[in-house]
């Protein structure tokens, strides 16, 4: 790394739009540190521009130990994140906390640990990973939804809190995107896809569409553009969205009334 090179930290690096993230953006010459709570399945990527950091943002600690060896941060990417797939009803507690400690308490995590830094540079840029179902629900996935409504409400409050320190604050509200995310990044309830379920017809119906839908969705690539885009014009929008379904639902949802949506979204997803 040298003095001219903008430092980034990203998290969840290990796969996925993370990964692709980290491989983007040190070919453009920034200096990436790839946060993991895996940092071994970074080594076969780690270069001059590229540093694997063991991080886990759900463990306060890994956190602290982490964010003091990098001396400077310009751009942090709040990348990690899961789905959690379960009814209200059949949710477990260990499941509920898992789901907001990663999409929502890490978030807080890596942001209260780098905005110190950024305050004293008096510069800085971070980029929360949200998703277009922070601002529409669907079901099955309402604990993902809630914990990307509550990535949208720090996006809003931080964008104040930071302005007088020239530290922006912006989210990205993908689609489905091919990512492997449904293979890897979706946790499902035993007992909501249990034929006994109250739920089955739902989910018998809904959770292949909803798979599928990531499987065939968009490349990483637009999001990455996206990332760099952000990161390098200071006049980008709060928020943005990547791929076709969140470009077709949230205007959408801007457009139409409540209930008028909702019967949009029961139609498309014949619920």
């Amino acid at each position: 790394m040298n003095n001219n090179q903008k430092v980034v930290l990203v998290t969840g690096s290990s796969s996925g739009m993370g990964r692709a993230t980290v491989l983007y953006l040190a070919k453009q010459g920034y200096f990436v540190y790839a946060g993991s709570r895996t940092p071994e399945k970074l080594f076969d990527m780690r270069s001059e521009n590229i540093y694997p950091l063991k991080l886990d943002i759900t463990d306060p600690q890994s956190v602290e130990n982490a964010v003091p060896k990098i001396k400077r941060i310009d751009i942090l990417i709040n990348n990690a994140g899961y789905g959690l797939v379960s009814t209200v009803e059949e949710v477990t507690e260990k499941e509920m906390f898992a789901q907001f400690n990663v999409n929502v308490f890490g978030v807080m995590r890596m942001c209260k640990a780098v905005i110190p830094k950024m305050r004293k540079q008096k510069s800085g840029v971070i980029i929360n990973i949200s998703s277009f179902l922070g601002k529409i629900g669907l079901p099955l996935l309402t604990f993902y939804n809630a914990s990307k409504y509550a990535v949208e409400g720090i996006t809003d409050s931080l964008r104040y809190e930071l302005k007088d320190f020239n530290i922006r604050v912006h989210s990205i509200m993908p689609g489905f995107f091919d990512t492997n995310f449904a293979r890897d990044n979706l946790v499902t309830n035993r007992a909501t896809f249990s034929t006994d379920s109250p739920y089955a017809k739902m989910v018998s119906g809904l959770a292949p569409v909803i798979v599928a839908q990531i499987n065939n969705g968009n490349s990483t690539d637009e999001v990455t553009k996206l990332i760099l885009d952000i990161i390098e014009n200071k006049d980008s929008l709060a928020r943005q969205t990547a791929g076709d379904k969140a470009k077709k639902f949230i205007p959408m949802k801007k457009e139409l009334s409540d209930e008028d949506f909702e019967r949009r979204v029961r139609a498309y997803y014949d619920l």
